[in-house]
C-alpha cells in the first residue's frame, strides 16, 4: 500500500496522532483533515495544525460548527458539565453523528484528491459507550460511502480492538511514545500533554500509560 494516498481524520489527540504515525509508515502520501465543530478549546485545532506542520503533513480545517445547532453536548457547550454517563446513559461528551459526518466529509475530500484510504482513531475497546466508535458502524458506513460515491474506499481503524495500554504500546513500537505523550491534547480542559489528570479522558489516558509502562518494565526485568 506504500504507493497509495491516505487521509487521516485528525484531532491532535493521542489516538489520532498514533494513527497518523501508523499511516505514515504505510502510505506514500498522507494528509490530515481537521474539523472545527465548535469544540470548547480552540487549542485542540491549534495543536492538530502544529503537529501536522511539525511532521510535514498537509492539513486542512473544515468548518463543521453546524453540529452546534443540532446537538447539545459537553464538548461544545460550556454550560454542560462533563459527565461519564452510567446506567445506560451516554456520556455528556457524546456528539451525536460526529464520526458519521467527519468520515463522510473526509471521503468527499479523499475522492477529490484521489485517495482511497481513510484512517480514524475510533476504538470499541475503550470507547466510553459512543455508538459511532463501534466496528459495526464503521463497516456499515464504509459500504454506504462506497455505494454513495461509486468508489472503493477502505476505512482503517488501527485502534479498534486495542485498549489504552495497547495504544501506548503501538505508539512506542512506532518510536513515537514520547512525542505522543508530550505533543498531543486529549484533555477535556484543553491542557496539552498529560492534561488535567481529573477529567474522564485524562484518567483513561493516564491509566493506560501507567499500565503499559508497568508491563514494559516487568518485561525488561
Amino acid at each position: 500500500m506504500k504507493e497509495e494516498k491516505a487521509i487521516v481524520v485528525f484531532s491532535g489527540g493521542q489516538d489520532s496522532t498514533t494513527c497518523l504515525f501508523w499511516a505514515l509508515e504505510r502510505f506514500s502520501e498522507v494528509s490530515v483533515i481537521i474539523f472545527d465543530y465548535g469544540q470548547r478549546h480552540q487549542k485542540e485545532i491549534e495543536c492538530a495544525e502544529s503537529i501536522s506542520k511539525d511532521l510535514g503533513v498537509e492539513s486542512r480545517v473544515l468548518d463543521m460548527t453546524l453540529i452546534n445547532q443540532l446537538s447539545a453536548n459537553a464538548l461544545t457547550r460550556t454550560d454542560i458539565a462533563v459527565d461519564g454517563g452510567g446506567e445506560g446513559q451516554l456520556p455528556s461528551t457524546f456528539v451525536a453523528g460526529r464520526n458519521h459526518l467527519f468520515l463522510s466529509f473526509a471521503a468527499v475530500a479523499a475522492r477529490e484528491m484521489g485517495a482511497r484510504h481513510l484512517i480514524t482513531g475510533v476504538c470499541e475497546t475503550d470507547f466510553s459507550g459512543y455508538p459511532d466508535c463501534r466496528d459495526v458502524f464503521i463497516k456499515s458506513l464504509n459500504v454506504t460511502l462506497n455505494l454513495a460515491m461509486d468508489e472503493n474506499f477502505v476505512i482503517h481503524t488501527p485502534l479498534m480492538w486495542l485498549n489504552k495500554a495497547e495504544t501506548w504500546a503501538l505508539a512506542d513500537n512506532l518510536g513515537r511514545l514520547n512525542y505522543v505523550r508530550e505533543r498531543t491534547l486529549t484533555c477535556y480542559e484543553g491542557i496539552q500533554g498529560d492534561g488535567c489528570g481529573e477529567c474522564p479522558s485524562c484518567q483513561l489516558r493516564q491509566n493506560g500509560l501507567d499500565t503499559y509502562l508497568a508491563q514494559k518494565e516487568g518485561a525488561v526485568q
